[in-house]
């Protein structure tokens, strides 16, 4: 365990051994890394354990510098573990480099299967008890996917959580992932006409940039062609604060002077926003998610001709939010050896459950969650549903944020969902 300083902090990075298959623990092993951050100040060492848990699924724990984000509100009261889940940061990873060792497409896929919030949850006991010891619960912080896995936790493990917060992340206990993908098409086409009444000149000028993609093959940075329904992907952004902004400046100079091609600086930042280079499992594993006992077959592709205002022909052209469709499989270089494996993922029937719905309504664990009104991703209508089959479970219903909102207020979500439960509201 390495051990050092940032500003107002100490740092100390741990690995730990845990099971492939928690239901074979004498079987192959993987390692988990997990970074802890505690206050300089006297006695950080003695206040209770905050598990983070991040959003994704597929992308490693926040990187901070000091008491950055929210974390200058959770060192008040928490030492905080900033966990890599299974696959992502210096985890063990799972990427077309290491899958391919596995052998084929069904020798990765069986070991992909194994890499859903219910090991995340397993993994985090594990870890529990080799930091804090069998007998002492700790407190959970869960993002977005971090959510469905608090709600796994809650449903599996109960014994190991003192309390529970959830930020933008109580996920549909019963809902498939057609049930997900018909609520936030909805929320996109709004989040899409909004885009366009703050910036009307853009529409002429996606149509432009649509209508050139059509036409013509271009190439990203990669070297994988974007096509107009790649284009149109680049709207996942649009559910967070500042993203209706952060596209129409990424739209600014889509084209060189003489407006016959796109330029390199608008297909550098598009790249960066397609590609799944640094999240390959965020592709691979997000429609299981939300399978339970049935297979997704694609839903986000199914589901889409019932929404034709998305179709790459339609005008004005539409950006999509945060769907994974098949032939992103095919596009991206990060993505390609692994579309065989994601083709028998999206094809498995047999999931086990990732909630127990009894268990929950018996629920004696403190949980606060941030219920965001608008949000595109995990939508309202299932995380409301959820928040009234949780016992106990006190909601905090916002139009004020975005799904980010966890990240870029600081103190503000993390510190009214602590004074929910610790008796300051």
């Amino acid at each position: 365990m390495s051990t050092y300083r940032q500003p107002g902090t100490i740092v100390a990075d741990h690995t730990f051994l845990v099971p492939l298959d928690h239901a074979r623990p004498d079987g192959d092993q993987i390692e988990i890394f997990a970074r802890s951050v505690t206050g300089a100040q006297p006695g950080g060492n003695a206040k209770p354990w905050l598990l983070f848990l991040q959003g994704g699924p597929g992308v490693g724990g926040p990187r901070p510098v000091g008491r950055e984000m929210w974390l200058d509100r959770a060192l008040r009261d928490y030492r905080v573990l900033l966990m890599d889940q299974r696959g992502t940061g210096r985890s063990t990873p799972a990427t077309r480099q290491t899958l391919a060792r596995l052998g084929p497409a069904q020798a990765q896929a069986r070991y992909l299967a194994n890499f859903r919030a219910d090991s995340i949850v397993l993994d985090a006991e594990l870890i529990r008890r080799s930091l804090a010891g069998d007998d002492e619960p700790w407190s959970v912080l869960g993002q977005s996917f971090g959510g469905f896995c608090t709600v796994t936790y809650l449903s599996f493990a109960p014994h190991g959580l003192r309390e529970a917060f959830v930020t933008g992340g109580l996920p549909g206990l019963s809902a498939t992932a057609d049930d997900v993908y018909r609520l936030t098409y909805a929320e996109a086409a709004r989040r899409n006409d909004l885009f366009y009444a703050a910036y009307p000149s853009d529409a002429e000028l996606v149509r432009e940039i649509g209508t050139h993609l059509a036409a013509h093959r271009v190439q990203l940075p990669s070297g994988a062609p974007l096509t107009v329904e790649a284009f149109q992907a680049l709207g996942g952004v649009l559910g967070q604060h500042n993203g209706a902004h952060v596209l129409h400046y990424l739209l600014d100079n889509a084209f060189t002077p003489d407006r016959d091609q796109l330029s390199d600086a608008f297909l550098a930042a598009a790249y960066s926003r397609v590609s799944f280079a640094s999240a390959p499992l965020y592709a691979v594993l997000h429609e299981a998610c939300y399978a339970q006992g049935s297979a997704t077959r694609w839903a986000a592709e199914r589901v889409r001709p019932e929404f034709p205002r998305f179709s790459p022909g339609a005008d004005p052209l539409l950006f999509t939010g945060e769907m994974i469709y098949p032939w992103m499989f095919g596009l991206d270089p990060a993505l390609r050896p692994l579309r065989d494996a994601a083709e028998l993922l999206a094809a498995k029937d047999d999931w086990p459950p990732l909630y127990d719905p009894s268990r929950l309504a018996a629920n004696e664990v403190p949980v606060a969650a941030a219920v965001y009104y608008n949000d595109l991703y995990v939508p309202r209508e299932l995380s409301m549903r959820t928040a009234a089959a949780i016992r106990g479970l006190r909601p905090w219903v916002t139009s004020e944020h975005e799904h980010d909102g966890l990240r870029v207020t600081s103190s503000t979500v993390l510190g009214r969902l602590i004074d929910m439960l610790h008796g300051g509201i």
